[in-house]
């Protein structure tokens, strides 16, 4: 009897469901499990051996079972998925007295969904090698709702290769969430696959060994760097025997022939190859070499297709004795590119549309050249055709054909077309457009418009309806609907549900939340527990994870840690990571690279890398450059740019547009701006104004702020809460404030608290330090510390203590060692030195030295100075102008020019000189 179901014949094999395997009947041979070399009885199947997945993979199926879903089984080949997933069907007690429901084909699975429907059978679906079903007229997303709706389990494997191919929208961020269609994709979205590791673990091992197959216990004890499972089935035998053959002496024909088929197999052309195709495309596998001497054609033939260790053959025979198929183990670990003469013979030789299909799938990533040529014919008769030709087109930036495609599919009602064009319209800022096909496609049901429209209604700010569609797309399974929803609720400022959700979903597996989980992590404060997500991610490829990372780290001070993160966003074109990678190289010292790299980013627009690149050139003193990239930078709200650019502005004189910028800096919380703008103030006489500015900076912990209002505090005589503040500051690190502080309490009368501050800042360092304890140890006649305190900062090559070391050794009647110090000190300008010296010079006799070092002093300013040069005068007969000298400083309060000045009026001759 012949039955029919929606006017499509169902084959013979599929008509009578009480034919089909029972569970407990079905082999692992039938499944599609690899042969071994047959054991003493001729069994070409060793026992199974449990794997590490064993119980989880039965629970699933048991869900499955009461649920219905997709249970996939993924690995390399030869890593022994068929028989894991055979083994586990057979196991599960959930499945006992099930029928196996095995199609050849994605149509003739289709056909088999209505069988099921109209007959109500239990069964399971089992789908080796998925790959052959994921074709537009095959597993796609409605047969396998309907599947699910009738709780039938479907249990598939699929090689890892199959698996990057058919889900490569999974991974690329370039589809911009464009949809392919006919390829399965939406299908092996909706589960999380089984990974079985081609390499057994070393509990694997351990159950190997208590086999009592033999074959078992060679694979255990020979399998070296391979999997035991692949070692079983000859798998790398086989391949090395392959790769060994083409030299001379071996079967380089063969070994060509093969190559051919492995490119065919891997062009998604269905096997089985004529011998006729076979024997044109190998001849550009043949290297040209003469003294390779290849094999005869019926030779190589013969190598190729010969059965090895009574498992398999390179080249498998077919029912059809002129056609070949290939072992699947060759093209699994073939890394070579596939090469142009197999592509076009694919082409070529492609029998129907479904096998053009397959090729354009294959070809996307590696040859779109050769996935438009596969789909072009087809895409006016075929929806997933023209579909995937869109998105083949917006990949190559050809966004107007790509646009043409999807109009002229969505037109005729196509739901993932509208869907595509919705998301390609709104990408491009045509949200008008865009909104109504994403509406008309979430509205059908298409997950993916719904969630794109919760983008572009979250954008436009419509945040409550967004929520609703992204919440639709949580409860459908969709990852990046949680991500997305997580996202919208961390900025509307519930970070608490936010992370729950993000929790929940990323302890049931769902990576997509990687990121976004470690960035609200970060931005809460949590940076440890969010380090090892966002190296999850960055690891992954997502790059703003690896720049949040590498912010975590700078903000460490894990420089070189960050660098490597940054550039590698960098690289992928991320601009906020070129900006920050500038920000490090300046911070680094790598001046050369940083202006490169915040030129790059600046000139695309970051106004972080403008305001940072603008900084680096006014400190090389590249005003003219700098000025305008900080006006552009503060006018975007970069705040140290207007901190930066104010500063700039009041050094060349421009003071009041320079307070501008610095209050604009203030106001956003830039405290060094504040300090700059009180420091100003100060100068002006505005000290009210300043002490504010100062207070706030102060108040925020800012050293410089509190170091300065402490120093204000002290000239305005409040001096009790001058030193509180120079107590903190110096408590937090600020030598400078230490210094003023040992300064405040010396003049207070508190010399013994005076001397432990300066000691600790002249231990930390601090120069300044030094001198004030020298001169505080001078005061109290503590000669020999105060001359050890001054030749250690001398040492150092500090002019202050140099001078104050010169000053001290000429009081203490070593004028000969004083001298070259203190002519070093006044070289520099030091006019304490060069009184100093000029009053050593005058006691030596040294006249005319002593008058031009008395007479530099003195017109400085320095009144002891002049007082000498007046008493220097009057004994060397230059009575008027020493008169004018010692009235001038007697003036200026001078008690020994006073009495000099007197005695000289008197007409007696005094010489006692000031100090």
């Amino acid at each position: 009897m012949t039955i029919t179901t929606t006017g499509v014949r169902v084959p013979a094999y599929l008509q009578d469901p009480q034919r089909w395997s029972l569970v407990e009947d079905w082999d692992a041979l039938t499944a599609g499990a690899h042969r071994t070399r047959p054991d003493e009885s001729g069994g070409a199947v060793p026992a199974y051996v449990p794997r590490d997945t064993d119980l989880a993979l039965r629970d699933r199926l048991a869900r499955a079972a009461r649920e219905g879903g997709l249970v996939l089984v993924l690995g390399e080949s030869a890593a022994g998925k068929t028989r894991a997933a055979h083994h586990a069907v057979r196991t599960c007690a959930a499945l006992a007295g099930y029928r196996v429901l095995a199609p050849d084909t994605g149509p003739d699975l289709v056909v088999a969904v209505d069988v099921v429907a109209a007959t109500a059978v239990r069964c399971v679906v089992w789908l080796d090698d998925l790959e052959r079903f994921l074709t537009p007229d095959g597993l796609e997303a409605g047969p396998l709702a309907e599947l699910i709706r009738l709780k039938t389990p479907v249990v598939a494997t699929m090689q890892s290769r199959h698996y990057d191919t058919h889900g490569s929208e999974l991974h690329q961020e370039d589809l911009a969430g464009l949809q392919a269609s006919g390829t399965g994709a939406r299908v092996l979205k909706q589960t999380e696959p089984f990974r079985l590791q081609r390499r057994w673990s070393a509990e694997e091992l351990a159950r190997a060994e208590d086999s009592d197959d033999p074959r078992i216990i060679d694979a255990v004890t020979h399998h070296g760097s391979h999997g035991v499972a692949e070692y079983l089935a000859a798998g790398p035998a086989l391949l090395t025997e392959w790769r060994n053959a083409t030299r001379p002496g071996g079967n380089p024909r063969g070994a060509a022939l093969v190559a051919a088929a492995v490119d065919l197999t891997r062009t998604g052309l269905r096997p089985p190859y004529p011998t006729e195709l076979l024997t044109t495309l190998h001849q550009h596998y043949l290297p040209d070499d003469p003294l390779l001497r290849p094999e005869t054609l019926e030779a190589a033939l013969v190598w190729a297709a010969r059965l090895r260790h009574g498992a398999t053959s390179l080249l498998l025979p077919t029912r059809d004795p002129g056609a070949y198929g290939v072992f699947d183990y060759l093209p699994d670990h073939t890394t070579s590119p596939v090469t142009a003469h197999a592509w076009y013979s694919a082409l070529d030789h492609a029998t129907d549309d479904e096998e053009r299909f397959a090729i354009g799938v294959h070809a996307t990533a590696a040859a779109p050249h050769i996935a438009e040529a596969a789909w072009r014919p087809l895409s006016r008769r075929n929806t997933h055709a023209a579909i995937n030709l869109g998105i083949l087109f917006y990949r190559a930036g050809r966004a107007e054909e790509a646009e043409a495609e999807f109009r002229q599919v969505a037109a005729s009602g196509d739901i993932d077309a509208a869907a595509n064009l919705g998301l390609l319209l709104s990408r491009a800022g045509r949200d008008e457009e865009a909104e109504p096909l994403l509406r008309r496609a979430s509205d059908a049901g298409h997950m993916e418009a719904t969630i794109n429209l919760g983008v572009l209604l979250a954008e436009a700010g419509q945040n409550e309806e967004a929520e609703t569609l992204y919440r639709l797309g949580v409860a459908a399974g969709y990852p990046h609907a949680t991500s997305n929803l997580g996202i919208l609720l961390a900025d509307t400022g519930r970070s608490e549900e936010a992370e729950t959700l993000y929790r929940l979903a990323y302890a049931a597996g769902n990576t997509a939340v990687t990121a976004n989980f470690g960035v609200l992590l970060a931005r809460t404060g949590r940076s440890r527990e969010a380090e090892p997500l966002l190296r999850q991610a960055a690891a992954a490829g997502n790059i703003a994870a690896a720049t949040n990372l590498a912010a975590i780290l700078g903000t460490a001070g894990r420089n070189e840690e960050a660098e490597p993160l940054l550039r590698q966003a960098a690289a992928a074109g991320n601009i906020a990571a070129a900006a920050h990678l500038g920000a490090l190289l300046m911070e680094t010292g790598q001046h050369e690279e940083a202006e490169a790299v915040n030129r790059q980013a600046a000139d695309a627009g970051h106004p972080l890398a403008a305001g940072n690149l603008g900084i680096l050139l006014s400190r090389a003193e590249r005003i003219q450059e700098a000025e305008p990239l900080l006006r552009q930078a503060a006018a975007a709200g970069y705040s140290p740019a207007a901190a930066h650019l104010g500063a700039l502005l009041v050094d060349t004189e421009r003071s009041e547009e320079g307070q501008a910028f610095l209050r604009q800096a203030v106001a956003a919380g830039e405290m060094g701006a504040a300090v700059s703008l009180g420091l100003l103030l100060v100068e002006t006489g505005r000290s009210e104004e300043a002490e504010s500015l100062f207070r706030q900076a102060a108040d925020t912990g800012s050293i410089v702020g509190m170091a300065n209002l402490g120093v204000l505090l002290m000239g305005t005589g409040r001096r009790g809460e001058a030193e509180q503040v120079l107590r903190r500051a110096a408590a937090d690190g600020s030598i400078r404030s230490a210094v003023n502080l040992g300064a405040l309490l010396w003049e207070s009368g508190r010399t013994e608290e005076a001397e432990q501050v300066l000691r600790q800042a002249s231990t930390a360092g601090s120069a300044d330090a030094a001198v004030n304890l020298g001169i505080l140890l001078t005061a109290q006649d503590r000669y020999e510390e105060a001359e050890e305190v001054y030749r250690q900062a001398a040492a150092a090559g500090d002019i202050d203590a140099i001078a104050g070391l010169g000053l001290l050794l000429a009081n203490t009647g070593r004028g000969e060692e004083a001298e070259p110090l203190l002519r070093r000190a006044a070289a520099t300008g030091d006019i304490q030195a060069v009184a100093g010296l000029g009053l050593l010079l005058a006691k030596a006799g040294r006249n005319e030295e002593a008058e031009q070092m008395l007479r530099q002093a003195s017109t400085a300013g320095h009144t002891g100075s002049t007082a000498n040069l007046g008493i220097l005068l009057a004994g060397t007969g230059g009575h008027e102008e020493a008169e004018e000298m010692l009235r001038q400083a007697a003036a200026a309060g001078d008690g020994i020019a006073a009495a000099n000045l007197r005695e000289l009026l008197a007409g007696g001759e005094r010489t006692e000189e000031t100090t």
